[in-house]
């Protein structure tokens, strides 16, 4: 008799639960501090509490070395502390990467880089991580992408995206209507905006699906929905959409979801062409914006890293330290730069008004 189940599998294996791999690496107060604290000061800016600062995620476009990922949260915790008066910097910790067709799929997926998918190992190297960039006083941002995946470490985050490829999914949307933290969605690779905003709405909602619980057994999730969340400009369809046009559109659509800062723009991906070299220059076209008095807008995201540029990746062979293996990135130098020039045009508003109680300590 022909097989019906199970026909092009090769394999299934039981992973760890979620509550033993949170007891492998496990957060302390000073990581629930930095998670809360963070959590809190981007409610206050999303919703007008706070419209003195600016929301800046920056980081690697995906995490693969974790050393050279500390050595680099190290920096921008300084520097993050440097700004603070003008800006909220979370780091970009992106551990899951979505493919057009195949290609290296993420830390979690992947965490040898040889295509052996040790997921296990995945999970708790991404925990390890994030434990210790929270420590640091940083806190951290990531793409929802795996539905699963974040009961492993969505304690240890502050904001989270959902990519152009799953902006119109219903499970991301109903995953982003139960998760604890702020979420922005980005509008469709295609890049029309009206993807993301359905999906704002779709998330503010309540829902029940599939999903696991804390022991990894099944269960049925239940959902307040998510109050928190905003859109994302990343360009699309060979065209950016950063632009005051496309920005001041992007505020309209959402209008009517309650939000006084609904708008950060990505300034990477097809709003830089896909070169990152680009990224300043987009940045700097967001901020003349801000100083033309776009009050819509909650932030920007970059991609960087140590070194600038990518390198190509397959399976065993040598690479470069503090490089990207997707995404071309930033270099530090001119990450460094560029905060403090994001800083600096922040500070100088002439609409400037006070922030909601203070700075990191007053919301934490």
């Amino acid at each position: 008799m022909e097989c019906i189940e199970d026909r092009n599998l090769t394999g299934i294996r039981r992973l760890p639960a979620p509550a033993e791999v949170k007891t492998r690496a496990p957060g302390d107060a000073r990581t629930r501090e930095t998670v809360a604290g963070a959590r809190a000061q981007i409610r206050d800016l999303l919703h007008g509490r706070d419209r003195r600062r600016l929301l800046v995620v920056a980081g690697p476009c995906s995490i693969h070395d974790p050393e050279a990922t500390l050595e680099y949260a190290e920096r921008l915790a300084g520097l993050a502390e440097r700004t603070r008066d003008d800006l909220l910097v979370v780091m970009r910790t992106y551990f899951e990467k979505p493919r057009t067709t195949v290609g290296w799929k993420g830390l979690i997926n992947d965490p040898h880089l040889d295509g052996s998918c040790d997921l296990g190992e995945g999970l708790r190297l991404a925990r390890e991580t994030l434990v210790g960039i929270n420590r640091l006083g940083l806190p951290c941002g990531s793409e929802l992408l795996d539905p699963i995946s974040p009961q492993f470490v969505a304690d240890l985050l502050a904001w989270g995206s959902i990519g152009a490829r799953t902006s119109e999914s219903q499970t991301h949307r109903e995953l982003a209507s139960g998760v604890s933290m702020p979420v922005g969605f980005k509008n469709g690779t295609d890049g029309k905006l009206e993807t993301a905003r359905d999906a704002m709405l779709a998330a503010a909602h309540p829902h029940t699906f599939l999903g696991i619980d804390a022991d990894g057994a099944t269960a049925a999730v239940a959902t307040h929905g998510n109050p928190d969340r905003h859109l994302i400009l990343r360009g699309g369809g060979g065209a950016p959409n950063h632009g005051p046009a496309h920005v001041r559109r992007a505020g309209e659509l959402v209008a009517d979801q309650g939000l006084a800062r609904p708008v950060m723009v990505d300034c990477s991906h097809a709003n830089s062409g896909k070169d990152p070299s680009r990224q300043p220059e987009v940045c700097r076209e967001v901020l003349a914006q801000l100083e033309d008095g776009q009050d819509a807008l909650l932030g920007v995201m970059l991609e960087s890293n140590l070194e600038e540029g990518s390198q190509p990746w397959s399976p065993g062979a040598p690479l470069r330290r503090g490089v990207s293996i997707t995404d071309g990135c930033l270099g530090w130098s001119e990450t460094e730069a560029l905060l403090l020039e994001i800083a600096h045009a922040v500070a100088r508003r002439p609409d400037r008004r006070p922030r909601a109680g203070g700075g990191r300590e007053a919301a934490a």
